[in-house]
């Protein structure tokens, strides 16, 4: 089954991040790309139309994951699974000291 995510940039909504069969996805926003002066959310994922895939999980974004006592304080409050690097990033990474952050999507949403 697929999981998917909003990814914001400063509180805009820049972005969706996919994972399905084949690997993982993200693309902007067409909103977010259509307004003056567009950021990317990270160096290697440049400002673009086209869809980025990865077949893991893209590094920028496994990086927004928390390590150390407040990865062990999700796994054991939320009793999330370590090795599932989507569930931890959309369960931990809401509130990220940079400038994104990453939220879950509904279902319905990407389907």
């Amino acid at each position: 089954m697929a999981r998917g995510a909003k990814i914001y940039f400063q509180d805009k909504l820049a972005g969706y991040l996919l994972e399905g069969d084949s690997g993982y996805s993200f693309h902007y926003d067409k909103n977010y790309l259509d307004a003056p002066n567009p950021k990317p959310v990270s160096l290697t994922l440049p400002i673009s139309q086209d869809s980025y895939h990865s077949n893991v999980l893209f590094p920028f974004f496994d990086g927004l994951i928390p390590e150390g006592w407040l990865l062990e304080i999700g796994e054991k409050h939320w009793k999330l699974n370590p090795r599932d690097r989507f569930e931890l990033l959309i369960n931990l990474c809401r509130d990220t000291i940079g400038a994104v952050s990453v939220y879950p999507m509904e279902a319905e949403s990407y389907e």
